[in-house]
């Protein structure tokens, strides 16, 4: 058991927003499987009484839980009131989960990316159900004049077991509510979870299978009109005129105009990524009417001047340079290799350039990965209604309040006067980080002077950005007459992103180190993508480890494990981000559960590793060419993630990282010509097939003790460098440029 203060979020003890307060539930969702009839039975309670921004108990029994952060298939709109729920001891099938609104003075860091959610809120979430469980604890001891540490609990109830008293926490949350809000208040041991470490069901599970509305897509209010937008059809175009007569004509249209959705001055954030900001709306009755009015439309585009855009990178003074141009895929290829000639220096560890010099081998191989597209099955939307000074707003976004504030400057609506409702997004990984459709909805709205509900198509998500950054890299590794790796080289790049972290592994297990990087400045917008940079990086680094330990012939797992032994015992330099004891121990799980000692007649494998969002992953991916076709059999997960809250959901965040990984590296890539991105919908941007999934994944996580860090994002990017090392088992050929199925079908 540990002590924790309540001091840094007392604030989340003392308010609660509007959508946790006392009154009618608008909506909720039974956990634990629990069936409608048991929740007939018990009711719904009479009066509720709020503990804290997180937590509301009824005079039944009944709790309700807000889950603060968005749902975006990760699974912590149930993870995260787990957490409450253990520290409470609340009695998990008398849950009732909420999704919080966008509520600052409750919830801090209320937004998903970055494989952050359950790391950061751990010791918040599992502080606030302390509290409440001490409250309530400390009521009982009042009611029945008792000292507190004579008062226990168990699920939903609290116990004086001397006097053989027991009450609900119904009975006893009027009082507790009114009481102070202790300053430190103890958490369980890890042996004493309940909650904790078992699998519970999807809170939406009955939702999702049942088409009930839970997506921004759903949302709908009475007399809302609809609204499409139109921009540039190529990077480097800007609108010049445009000509409605034809379109204002037709049924249900309510007016057509031209926008800025971004002011000129405006001084972007990190989030604020959108290239096209001055567009056409179209305004109508329906959906299918403004549509229809969009097609009609006949603009005219020229070419944008060159601009630099002046960015707080939170806190951090930058420029992006944005050049003027309409570019090509080849152009963008000449100008990454011209870029990698005159990279700068990232990290250095001893001489490296004189080892090479005299090495006996000398190993180089380049690496590229194109551009990527999202491709979130449920359109960009949101919804918005402007009232004078008042906004309220709903739908899909990965980062409220950071998108909050670019809405309070372009609307000039203090935040204060904007609320967000979070919905279910169908689809994220980065792209619905960038909710400027939040804006654009918004500004239609407040032109309108009517509740307006934006809708992309899906070209317009397609052809706008954001995008994967389109990267090379170029590695080297130099070996002595023993063979030994004793120089190692990498250029990394991109257009117009940078991808290297110059002090993940192999940095300081090699005494001879060299890391560089470049960038291309690009018009083409780029940002967020699944474990971003780290997804291109895991590919490379670890098909070329592949190819180094070939060479030196060492086994590939063992290979690993020397320069992680290295590193651990004299590590090199300084800075090095990864724990070498925790990575080995990865692969030696991924080893034994995989049986690597014992090879299948016909089956190839490959094994890859890697650290980011402060986990560590290993894969290995069994296959065979089936009539010319990849055909995966199996892939072995070991994770190392901490302390897994959800056993059920972490094993399902793994299975469909590997089959999105196999997918993106087999088929993934946009390219683009004057400007113009080459695929604009799924019947062009090729997708894994159901059929080409992996018949078996298996995961098994690391039980080590340590506190929950990321899930989301590092189970993805080893998958792209197992695929290679098994396919250059299954064909002889090693894969350097993805997607892989160019070469595998040339």
């Amino acid at each position: 058991m540990s002590n924790q203060s309540t001091k840094l979020d007392r604030r989340s003890f003392l308010k609660v927003s509007a959508l946790a307060g006392g009154g009618m539930m608008l909506s909720f969702n039974w956990l634990a499987g629990c069936k409608p009839k048991s929740e007939e039975a018990l009711g719904m309670p009479e009066d509720w009484f709020r503990m804290n921004g997180y937590i509301r108990i009824g005079d039944n029994g009944l709790i309700t839980l807000m889950s603060p952060n968005p749902e975006g298939g990760q699974n912590v709109k149930t993870s995260m009131p787990m957490i409450l729920a253990e520290e409470l001891d609340a009695d998990w099938t008398k849950v009732i989960v909420e999704q919080a609104p966008l509520d600052t003075d409750n919830f801090t860091r209320q937004f998903i990316g970055g494989s952050q959610a359950i790391r950061t809120g751990w010791t918040p979430l599992r502080t606030a159900g302390a509290t409440a469980r001490q409250m309530l604890m400390r009521a009982a001891a009042q009611t029945w004049n008792v000292p507190v540490s004579e008062i226990t609990t168990e699920p939903g109830f609290i116990l004086h077991q001397s006097s053989n008293k027991k009450a609900h926490f119904g009975e006893m949350a009027s009082l507790a509510a009114t009481l102070p809000v202790p300053e430190e208040v103890d958490l369980k041991a890890s042996q004493d979870f309940k909650i904790i470490g078992t699998s519970k069901k999807n809170v939406d599970l009955n939702k999702i299978v049942t088409g009930k509305p839970l997506f921004g897509m759903d949302y709908k209010k009475e007399g809302m009109l609809y609204a499409m937008i139109i921009h540039p059809p190529a990077f480097g175009n800007r609108l010049k005129s445009f000509d409605d007569s034809q379109a204002r004509s037709m049924p249900g249209i309510r007016d057509i105009f031209q926008f800025k959705s971004l002011r000129d001055d405006y001084k972007r954030t990190f989030f604020d990524t959108v290239q096209f900001t001055d567009l056409i709306a179209i305004v109508g009755d329906s959906t299918w009417q403004v549509l229809q009015a969009k097609k009609s439309i006949k603009a005219d585009w020229e070419i944008q001047e060159g601009y630099e855009e002046q960015r707080d990178m939170f806190g951090r003074e930058a420029v992006r340079v944005v050049p003027k141009g309409l570019e090509n895929t080849d152009a963008q290829e000449m100008a990454m290799k011209q870029a990698a000639q005159k990279p700068q220096t990232q990290r250095k560890d001893g001489n490296p350039e004189a080892v090479f010099s005299t090495a006996a081998k000398v190993i180089e191989r380049t690496y590229t990965g194109p551009f990527l597209a999202h491709n979130c099955m449920e359109p960009m939307n949101f919804f918005a209604h402007v009232e004078g000074d008042k906004v309220t707003c709903a739908g899909p976004l990965q980062k409220p309040e950071l998108t909050e504030h670019a809405l309070s400057s372009r609307l000039g609506i203090s935040v204060e006067n904007i609320e967000i409702e979070m919905t279910r997004l169908g689809g994220g990984y980065g792209r619905r980080s960038y909710a400027h459709w939040l804006i654009e909805a918004a500004v239609i709205s407040q032109k309108m002077n009517a509740p307006v509900k934006l809708v992309y198509t899906r070209e317009d998500d397609m052809t706008g950005g954001v995008y994967r950054s389109r990267y090379q890299a170029t590695y080297r590794a130099a070996l002595n007459e023993n063979n030994q790796l004793i120089a190692f080289h990498v250029n990394a790049g991109g257009l117009p992103e940078n991808p290297l972290y110059a002090n993940r592994f192999p940095a300081g297990a090699v005494d001879n180190y060299l890391a560089e990087g470049w960038e291309v400045p690009s018009n083409i917008t780029t940002g967020s993508f699944r474990a971003p940079r780290s997804n291109f990086m895991a590919c490379v680094e670890q098909s070329f480890l592949d190819e180094v330990a070939e060479e030196a012939g060492k086994d590939p797992i063992d290979f690993r494990l020397e320069l992680l032994a290295k590193a651990k015992a004299n590590p090199v330099g300084e800075g090095n981000d990864y724990d070498p004891d925790r990575y080995a121990k990865v692969l030696e799980l991924v080893r034994e559960k995989a049986n690597w000692a014992n090879s299948t007649p016909g089956v190839s494998r490959g094994v890859s590793a890697y650290f980011c969002h402060n986990s560590y992953a290993a894969q290995v991916l069994e296959m065979k060419i089936v009539d010319g076709q990849v055909q995966i059999d199996k892939v072995t997960n070991a994770i190392d993630c901490g302390l897994v809250v959800n056993p059920d959901a972490a094993k399902n965040l793994c299975e469909g990282a590997v089959i999105d990984g196999i997918g993106t590296a087999m088929y993934g890539e946009l390219t683009f010509e004057n400007g113009v991105v080459s695929k604009s919908n799924f019947d062009q941007y090729r997708q894994i097939r159901m059929k080409e999934a992996p018949k078996s994944i298996v995961a098994y996580f690391v039980e080590n003790g340590e506190d929950p860090s990321g899930l989301g994002e590092p189970a993805y990017p080893p998958v792209f460098a197992a695929l290679a090392n098994a396919l250059y088992k299954a064909t002889g050929n090693r894969f350097y440029d993805q997607p892989f199925s160019r070469q595998l079908n040339s």
